[in-house]
């Protein structure tokens, strides 16, 4: 049973580590690292790296960063088109670490997972972001930015100390997603459609004024 308990932890840490990074990657960098340095938990071999000083360190530098970034309407959807190169593939690797020394097919295993939630995690995050941008005023930034920085914490938290309530979370979110990013996208399509008309119009107008004499 305890060795149930213990694979199922490795699991939850493992999808967690890829869900966080899509959301937040510093986040979940520093999440992990200083609960390892100060031996609230025991970072698992391909981890412990996560506890150097060093990686603390530039984890936090840029957690900063991104914490004014995210918060700048537009400066946030150019942040996450950035980061779609790196979240994706460091949720993968995080993930793989996570149940590394278990059997390199399960790494394999886990890393494709992990790097599935964190393209998942990171597409709901950008794309609703976009949307969000369409507001004028800043506090929607601010607060999805502030809630999206609550469940990185949280929801490590809860995978590293209720695996099984993690793990259905998981399952939870993986369906929302199914159901969300396609109307996140048409959303997009939308939005992008209406600024072409508009400037097609604005161009259009232009050339009539032109042509009056």
């Amino acid at each position: 049973m305890e060795s149930f308990n213990e694979l199922a932890g490795a699991i939850a840490l493992a999808l967690g580590a890829g869900w966080a990074s899509g959301l937040n990657l510093y986040a979940a960098i520093l999440v992990l690292g200083l609960l390892g340095l100060t031996g609230n938990i025991v970072l698992p071999e391909h981890l412990q790296l996560l506890s150097h000083p060093l990686v603390i360190g530039a984890a936090g530098v840029m957690y900063v960063v991104e914490f004014f970034a995210d918060k700048i309407p537009g400066a946030d959807t150019g942040w996450d088109v950035l980061h779609t190169f790196i979240r994706i593939p460091a949720g993968a690797m995080l993930a793989a670490g996570a149940v590394g020394e278990v059997n390199p097919a399960v790494a394999v295993a886990a890393g494709i997972l992990g790097g599935g939630l964190a393209a998942g995690s990171h597409a709901a995050k950008a794309g609703s972001r976009v949307l969000i941008n369409t507001s004028p005023e800043p506090l929607t930034n601010w607060t999805a930015s502030a809630v999206e920085d609550v469940a990185v914490v949280a929801g490590l938290w809860a995978a590293l100390n209720h695996p099984f309530v993690f793990i259905a979370f998981l399952v939870v979110f993986v369906i929302l997603l199914i159901w969300l990013l396609p109307r996140i996208w048409i959303g997009i399509r939308k939005l992008f459609g209406c600024i072409a008309r508009l400037f097609g119009r604005t161009s259009a107008d232009v050339v009539q004024a032109q042509k009056q004499p």
